[in-house]
């Protein structure tokens, strides 16, 4: 999709808040009608103010056909009947009064703040965001930002493991996106926030207007992002979350992330559509294993028995999956070499030879060893070199490894 390269007028803000609250997310026939003929008249036509010429019908069926996913689109005059019973509700200085009392905006595309990464969607890019928040520098470029997503009924395990990919995310420079529901989300949220960075470390997409937190036993947490990260909606103020709504955000969220970590997922999530979203924009895809036995872990099993997505275990593999930003910090649960790994069969058998306590000789070692003595003298100074060998006036014994 083009850019735009003009500041946006008030008037195009009042016109897309219009649009916001007459079509549903991802409505592709009124995405077609914005795209051929411009949100002014998009608004005009769609509220029965402007006929549509047959030309211009035309040329939104071949915008439709560039978007594969948009093979059952209905007609226009379907579309303007949909519309319809919403036209009296609109009201777009009131949705925006409402937003400003609240210490939030509508972006749209052109504000130097949109974010680039929903040009990805292309057709699909919604039309505006409502927002909260610290978004006034900006939200997040994509690759500085990883989605982590999951189930609502989370497990201690699902928490855990949520709380340590996400804090960690947030020590490498990186900002969390999640959904703002129940179990995975909520715990990625928190974690976040408690990572205490500098940079803006959550956003969370909703499903609903800003105006209400949703789901309601979430709501200290959401106002704790309100205040210290970003809350965005593709729907105005006094929108309802609906099954649709919570499906189509999922794309938002997957297009705003440079990779989407799925921690838990049964077999049917909607943690999966968001995965399926990221796949097809390209983007990463992680999957945290769990217990073949929990019902919670079957969905994220069939993303790495499918092929498509890489299996996460921390923080570290999940900066790896997104991008550079903050790479340098390497995995807190990288294991410790042991005294043996790495040695060859002669350095094995001095090594096991090397008493722990008192020291020995090297004619001796190289008896209890089994090897010659001018093996033992160069193994010697291999294993010292190492810290596995410390020489005393007794003689030869046992160190550590460093």
């Amino acid at each position: 999709m083009t850019r735009m390269t003009r500041l946006p007028s008030d008037d195009e803000r009042l016109a897309r808040a219009s649009l916001s609250r007459l079509m549903e997310p991802s409505d592709w026939i009124g995405l077609a009608l914005v795209a051929v003929a411009g949100p002014f008249d998009a608004l005009r036509i769609a509220t029965g103010q402007l006929s549509a010429g047959h030309g211009l019908q035309a040329e939104m069926l071949r915008t439709l056909d560039r978007q594969a996913s948009t093979d059952n689109a209905q007609p226009l005059s379907d579309a303007l009947d949909r519309w319809a019973p919403r036209v009296k509700d609109l009201a777009p200085e009131r949705d925006l009064a409402v937003m400003g009392r609240l210490g939030g905006a509508l972006l749209i595309p052109g504000d130097a703040v949109w974010p680039a990464g929903l040009a990805d969607l292309g057709l699909g890019e919604p039309l505006c965001l409502w927002a909260r928040g610290r978004f006034t520098d900006g939200i997040p470029a994509v690759d500085a930002t990883v989605a982590v997503v999951g189930s609502r009924d989370s497990t201690n395990y699902g928490n855990q493991v949520t709380g340590d990919i996400s804090s960690g995310l947030v020590q490498r420079g990186y900002c969390v996106i999640s959904g703002g529901a129940y179990g995975i989300d909520a715990q990625a949220h928190r974690s976040a926030l408690a990572a205490e960075a500098d940079h803006v470390s959550t956003m969370a997409v909703m499903a609903g207007g800003l105006d209400r937190y949703y789901p309601a036993g979430n709501e200290e947490l959401l106002r704790a992002i309100a205040s210290r990260g970003i809350l965005l909606a593709e729907v105005p103020p006094g929108a309802a979350p609906t099954r649709w709504r919570f499906l189509q955000r999922n794309r938002l969220i997957a297009a705003l992330a440079a990779a989407t970590i799925v921690v838990e997922a049964r077999w049917r999530s909607g943690a999966l559509n968001t995965a399926h979203h990221a796949a097809g924009l390209g983007r990463g895809v992680g999957a945290v294993p769990g217990s073949v036995y929990s019902a919670n872990s079957a969905g994220t099993h069939r993303l790495l028995r499918d092929g498509s997505a890489t299996a996460i275990t921390d923080a570290a593999e999940a900066a790896e999956l997104a991008g550079p930003v903050g790479s340098a910090l390497e995995s807190g649960t990288q294991e410790k070499l042991a005294d043996h790994d790495g040695l060859g069969v002669d350095d094995l058998l001095l090594l096991d030879a090397l008493p722990v306590r008192r020291g020995s000789t090297v004619d001796k070692l190289a008896t209890v060893a089994g090897i010659p003595v001018r093996t033992v003298l160069a193994g010697l100074g291999r294993l010292e070199a190492a810290g596995l060998a410390v020489q005393d006036a007794g003689g030869w014994r046992r160190g550590r490894r460093s």
